[in-house]
This record gives C-alpha cells, structure tokens and sequence, in this order.
C-alpha cells in the first residue's frame, strides 16, 4: 500500500479566520495554528467562535506539537479553549510565544503548557515530522512560513504572506529559501489565499509612515491614533513621527497596553527613553505635544476610541482640538461599527482623518503577482489553497493553473475533509468532525443551534409570557392570565390586545380542561395555550414573537 500523508483543514477554508491545519503522517500528527473568528450578525451574545477538534482529542496521544505562522487572533486565539481540551507542546517565533503567554496567564494554563521559541532558520523534529521556520513579511512581526518535511516529501505552508521589500525591521521575505526548497522538489504548496482577487503587489507599511509623516508635520491639534493592536510596525511609525514632532506618547486600551508591554519587553519596538507617558497625564501637556494610541479601529463597543467617541473614556475627552487617525480598513461586516464611531467623532467636532483616500492603510497579504511569485519559486507537484472564502479559493485554483499546474492536482477542500496525498495522486478521501464551537462568556460549546435560534426569535420579534394560576384542586383558573411582553409592540386600531389574548389564554385552558376530563395534563396545556397565543397573534398584528406559558399549581 502507497505511503500517504494526510491534511486535515479544521478551520479557515471557506472563511476567514479560524485557521487550523492538522497533518498526519507515519502514525503521528502535528497542527499548525489554532485560531478564532468573530461571530456573525446572528450570532446573538456570542463573544467567538474557535474549530472542533473532536478529532485532536480522539487522537491526542498521536500529536507531537502544534505550530504557529504568526501572533493574530485567527491563528492563536483558541489556543487556550483547544489546550484545556487536549494539551500539546508549542512551537512559534519570540513575539509570538509573548503573545501566546498573554491568553494564557488570562486562562491559568501557563503551567501545564511548554512553549518552545523557534528561530527563521531552525528546524524543529516532531516525530516523524521535520517543520523548518521561514521569515515571511507580514502585518505583524515575527511571522513564519513551514516547510513540513517527512520521508515522503516536503510539504511548504506560507502562513500569511506579503512580499515586503522595504520592510519596517528590515527583515525581508526569505524567497531565497522558498527557491532552494523548490530546486529540492516540493511535494505539496498550501497557500495563504486572502488577496487573490487583487491584482499586482501589496504596497509595502512602509508608505504608511510617510504618510503619517505628512499628518503629524504643521499639526497643532492632539493625535489620537487607531489601529490594529497587533500592527506593531504600525504603531512603531507613529511613535517615530511622534518623537521627531516633539510628542509624548500615551497608550490606552488593554490589547494596545499589552502589545506595546510585550513588544517592549522582547526588542520588537524601539521606544525612545522618556517618551511614553501614563495617559492621565496627557491632559496637563499642550495638544500639540501629545500622541495617544489606542484601540478601536473597528468600531468595538468596548475600545477605547468608541468610549472617547461616546464620552464614556475615564481619561480622555475628545473634541475640537483633536486629529483623530483611523490607520485600519474595517474588516467585512464591521464597517457600521466603524462608521458610528466615525459619525460620533465629527459630531463632537474632530478632524477625523479615515479612508481609503489618505492611504493610511496597507493589506498584510499577497496579491496575486506575490502569490506568483511563491508558486514560481517553490514549484509544487500538489497545491491546496487555504485561508479564504470560496471564491478565493477557486481564484487561487485558476492562478496556479494558469502557471501550469494541472487541475487533477489542485484540491479544493472543506473544513473536516482529510487530503491525502501519496507521490502520484493528491485526492479528498473522506472527512472528520469539523464545524463551529461558539464560546459565551466562560461557555464553550454549550450554546447550539436551539440556543442561538431562541436568540435570533427574541431580538427580532421580542417575547410574550402568558402567566397562568391555577387551582391546586381541580385544575380552574383562580384568576385571568397575566400576560407580560418583553420586545414586543401590541399597538392595535381597535381595542385592548392584552385583554384579548388573555381571553385566548383562557379559553386555551378550558380546551384543555375538557379535553381531559377538568385536569389537563401540564405539557399538553403550555403547548395549547402557546399555540393558541400565537395564531391569535400572528392574525392580529402580522407578528411572531415568542410565547412562554408558565403554569403554576397554587
């Protein structure tokens, strides 16, 4: 029997976010990334959602470590959810085991987690798995791309890629390394596909700085600075224009705080002596001498900006006087968010500077002559693209066929498919538990479809309890039913609703009596008087909010 390697996306395909990538070969298996995505619009209460890993727990005794790309959230944000589950080693670059220690001083599982820091350049043994670390470019320092190499080849996992050449820390893209791995004779290429729509290449963060240059320059009025907490070249930039322009620099909103600390700490962030200041204390400083960076680029109800915006930040009070910088674009289905904040800013009288047309943000993935340029230099025999919906995907399908891939061997898969791989054949033979763990508060998984489809009824179309007493004895009503509404509207043009639907009610009960000779069974009474309610209702208002009958024996 044909050797096999097998690849098993349980999170980022046809999404975005997510990411989780299993790889099982010889017996053993490694995993690389452990992510979260944000919950959808119908996604009431829900704080995210992380990947089943069913399948890691059934075989946990068969993993031998689980490696990190990079520091975002859709790469490591589960991992604390995922190790109370199964624990494994970790293996990831310096900035992202600062990170990665972060959620987990949050969550108490320092102590039983080992995490080991890996430099581009080292290979890591992992069973039967060799992983090399690549220096890719990215939106977040030290990130990584994999070349996976077992007995039957080596397998070439870019993580989230751009090609930089004016990268901020200097550090470029090591395509040199890409090319010698292809010369070797790379089996399969599984590739970041977030950009492939786009055409051309990625702009470098570098042309961010000189335009937050060109804001910072003449500017009398205190900069308040927005974006991605992770963006530590970002951040590094606006503290550089701050410091040649005389600015003290104050940081606020705990993901920025932490960010700054750590990279800091580490030696990812050059931060001149003296310049950072509490933000307390940029109130008693001339406007003009101030910088504060913060959270909430994507309109978060919770960040910093949206309080500043809303005049509920202990700290800091925003108005005319004040440059506000939005140096983010809003993530898919965040852009209301963004645009409320935006609205409230101007409303208070900010120079609110946002949008595409100041070029104050640039993408952290490859375009498609990037993209190219990987499939070039690494020539897999096998491709399978990743990360992205499924129009990306198919996209990236069609790009590496255009550069002489054949289509037998491109697989497209689905979360939970297992790609198996052998020297002459790439196939998706079967598939494993996959889909969406949604965590509420400190639930994990325990809020399901039923659940979220209660949600969903009570937000759009509100509740109506219908509270009926009635006698220990002989099962009549002591009294008409008491009937509470929660979210939803009875305006009606002639007469008084509430008193219908309490006749409705009682009428349900006398149903329900007779039906059973004076005692109606308790199921079988909810279940009449909320049918009852409820096309009486629908007839009466065109609404369907949900009933809830509560029997009481008095």
């Amino acid at each position: 029997m044909a050797e096999k390697i097998k690849i098993i996306p349980l999170g980022g395909l046809n999404e975005i976010g997510k990411n989780l990538t299993v790889y099982e070969y010889g017996g053993d298996i490694i995993v690389v990334d452990c992510g979260m995505a944000f919950p959808g619009d119908d996604m009431y209460g829900i704080d995210m959602v992380i990947p089943d890993v069913t399948y890691l727990v059934k075989n946990a005794q068969r993993i031998r470590g689980l490696f990190i790309t990079h520091g975002h959230e859709d790469h490591i944000g589960a991992i604390p959810y995922v190790l109370r589950q199964v624990n494994m080693p970790i293996f990831c670059t310096k900035l992202t085991a600062g990170l990665i220690k972060l959620k987990l001083e949050e969550h108490g599982l320092t102590k039983q987690t080992k995490i080991t820091t890996v430099e581009a350049g080292q290979t890591v043994k992992a069973g039967k798995f060799e992983v090399e670390f690549i220096h890719v470019n990215h939106s977040i320092a030290d990130s990584a791309a994999f070349a996976i190499r077992t007995k039957m080849g080596t397998i070439v996992h870019t993580g989230d890629f751009k090609i930089d050449s004016t990268p901020i820390d200097g550090k470029i893209i090591d395509l040199g390394r890409f090319g010698e791995l292809g010369k070797q004779g790379v089996l399969a290429l599984l590739c970041d596909s977030t950009n492939v729509e786009r055409p051309g290449f990625t702009q470098s963060e570098r042309s961010v700085g000189r335009t937050l240059d060109q804001l910072f320059s003449g500017c009398d009025k205190r900069i308040i600075l927005t974006t991605f907490a992770s963006n530590i070249h970002r951040v590094q930039q606006a503290i550089d224009a701050a410091v040649k322009y005389g600015r003290k620099v104050a940081v606020t909103g705990r993901s920025m705080e932490n960010i700054v600390k750590v990279c800091s700490e580490l030696g990812y962030m050059n931060i001149p002596k003296n310049t950072l200041i509490d933000v307390a204390k940029a109130k008693s400083l001339p406007k003009e001498k101030v910088l504060i960076v913060t959270t909430g680029s994507q309109g978060e109800e919770m960040s910093a900006l949206y309080r500043m915006a809303f005049s509920t930040h202990k700290q800091v009070e925003v108005g005319y006087g004040d440059r506000i910088i939005i140096s983010a674009s809003a993530i898919p289905g965040n852009e209301n968010s963004v645009s409320t904040v935006v609205n409230e800013l101007f409303r208070k009288g900010c120079d609110v500077i946002y949008g595409n047309s100041w070029h104050l943000h640039v993408s952290g993935h490859a375009c498609q002559e990037e993209l190219k340029i990987i499939h070039a230099l690494t020539a897999p025999k096998f491709f399978i693209p990743l990360h992205g919906e499924q129009r990306m995907l198919q996209l990236h399908s069609e790009l590496a066929q255009s550069m002489g891939m054949s289509p037998k061997n491109v697989a497209i898969a689905e979360n939970g498919s297992v790609i198996e791989l052998t020297h002459r054949s790439i196939r998706v033979g079967g598939s494993v538990p996959a889909g969406q763990v949604l965590v509420d508060g400190y639930g994990v998984g325990d809020v399901g479809a039923v659940v979220l489809r209660d949600r969903k009824h009570l937000a759009e179309d509100g509740m109506v309890v219908v509270n009926i007493n009635l006698s220990a004895q002989d099962g009549s009503l002591l009294a008409p039913p008491d009937i509470i509404t929660r979210g939803f509207i009875y305006v009606k043009e002639s007469g008084d609703l509430l008193k219908e639907l309490q006749d409705v009610a009682s009428e349900a009960v006398g149903k329900c009596r007779r039906g059973r000779r004076g005692r109606g069974n308790g199921e079988d009474l909810r279940s009449t008087v909320k049918s009852a309610v409820s096309n009486y209702l629908y007839k009466s208002t065109r609404r369907n909010p949900m009933i809830l009958p509560i029997v009481n024996e008095l």
